[in-house]
């Protein structure tokens, strides 16, 4: 530890934080650590990412993107400005003034918080930590993480949290596809773990990105996040209910929703699908349902929207099913292509995508199954689905050679006129077409 006063870092920090002389360490360099990486590199701070991934350390130091909607000349022209580099070397840490903790944080097979990466990122880093230093969780995680995890272990190291180090919580609020709001002009909410801490984490921030939101603690910060995924999770369920009655009374939930939407007061459109998929609303919702039970609660208005979102992939398969039965035509054996397996139309991002559960119901059936996807010309290795299947290009020919044809992902991209022209049999869990005989909403 230095010999300088407590208040001496505070103040040398917030000096090379407002002055941009600050390196800024972001570790993780997904979907929510590029971009963030790539906005302070374009606000004129030195940007040094670190990632056990070397293949995305390598696409960076060749100045391209691997992520679909992150235009690759916006990393070429961080590397000419030397503004952008890349690691898989932790030790590098110590070069930061800050460190942004951008890893994943998924549930494990319980639905119980999984903070495996958190942790293990922790242990790579703290070796390397000094004073000084900001440290940033953005990951999405259970109210009390920051102060319960992360600052045990940097206290473990002889840093005082608000006065030789400090540490904040600021969510990350990514939208991949948005034409309308990024990185740098989403509103960041952020608390620190002290008074002292939460003025750097304003400094850390209020360059880089157009509105820092400051709020009283690290657990407020990670509640936000979480109320704001769960506010979304418990409106679409609610749709998602609404569905298969509206279904039975005749009636088009998508043309009940335009119209409600119409009130300009009182009412937010939310829209059902074939399921929930993505990082966030899926998942965390659930870190709340899992830290309640420690103060003897039950979250059921959660729960019972999860397990709606979740029955909705088995849905649209019994809607295949039945429309298939109606043309007297069984599961097993049919041709089923399924169009898109993103998570959310105009994104490379399959994490928890609803289709790849489809696919997988349907094939457990016995349906010969096919998928097209502009972005994925493989189907990837994730974890939970194993397919070794290509995505095939659509045309008149394709699409009338399947017994049906599924619209999971509504990707713009697609010639949606000629998918209703050709599909002998087609079921839309988007909205996209109205119904018909041979066009069933699921």
């Amino acid at each position: 530890m230095s010999g300088s006063t407590p208040s001496a870092h505070h103040q040398a920090l917030l000096e090379r934080l407002r002055n941009k002389e600050a390196l800024i360490g972001v570790v993780g360099l997904g979907y929510v650590g590029l971009p963030l990486s790539l906005t302070y590199a374009e606000n004129g701070y030195r940007v040094l990412g670190l990632d056990i991934d070397t293949s995305k350390i390598e696409a960076i130091h060749q100045g391209s993107s691997y992520i679909q909607h992150i235009a690759g000349e916006r990393v070429a022209e961080a590397r000419n400005q030397q503004r952008l580099d890349a690691t898989t070397d932790f030790a590098r840490a110590a070069e930061a003034d800050a460190l942004i903790l951008c890893v994943p944080t998924p549930l494990n097979q319980y639905r119980e918080p999984d903070l495996s990466f958190i942790r293990s990122t922790m242990e790579a880093l703290v070796p390397h930590l000094r004073t000084g230093q900001v440290l940033s969780l953005e990951s999405t995680t259970y109210p009390g993480t920051t102060e319960e995890e992360l600052r045990p272990m940097v206290e473990q190291q002889g840093l005082v949290i608000g006065e030789t180090f400090f540490l904040v919580y600021s969510p990350e609020r990514e939208d991949p596809g948005n034409a309308h709001f990024n990185t740098a002009t989403i509103p960041k909410v952020m608390g620190g773990s002290t008074p002292a801490c939460t003025e750097v984490g304003v400094a850390l921030y209020e360059q880089a990105i157009s509105e820092v939101v400051p709020v009283s603690s690290t657990r407020v910060a990670e509640m936000t996040k979480l109320l704001e995924n769960i506010h979304r999770a418990v409106n679409i369920g609610l749709m998602n209910e609404l569905k298969p009655l509206a279904d039975r009374m005749g009636i088009d939930l998508y043309e009940v929703i335009r119209a409600a939407a119409t009130k300009p007061f009182g009412f937010v459109p939310y829209y059902p699908g074939p399921g929930l998929g993505g990082h966030c609303i899926p998942i965390d919702p659930f870190y709340l349902t899992w830290k309640a039970r420690e103060f003897g609660m039950h979250t059921r208005f959660i729960e019972l929207a999860g397990e709606l979102n979740s029955a909705m992939p088995a849905y649209v398969v019994e809607k295949t099913m039945d429309s298939l039965n109606g043309v007297g035509k069984p599961i097993k054996g049919s041709k089923v292509l399924v169009l898109g397996i993103a998570y959310k139309k105009n994104v490379d991002d399959m994490r928890e995508s609803p289709s790849a559960e489809i696919m997988e119901l349907l094939q457990t059936k016995g349906a010969n199954v096919a998928y097209s996807d502009p972005f994925f010309s493989t189907f990837p290795s994730i974890r939970k689905h194993k397919f070794n299947l290509q995505s095939i290009k659509i045309s008149e020919q394709a699409i009338a050679s399947f017994d049906v044809v599924i619209l999971a992902t509504d990707h713009d991209s697609f010639d949606y006129e000629m998918i209703k022209t050709f599909s002998r049999l087609l079921i839309d869990t988007r909205g996209r077409f109205i119904p018909s005989s041979s066009i069933i909403r699921a």
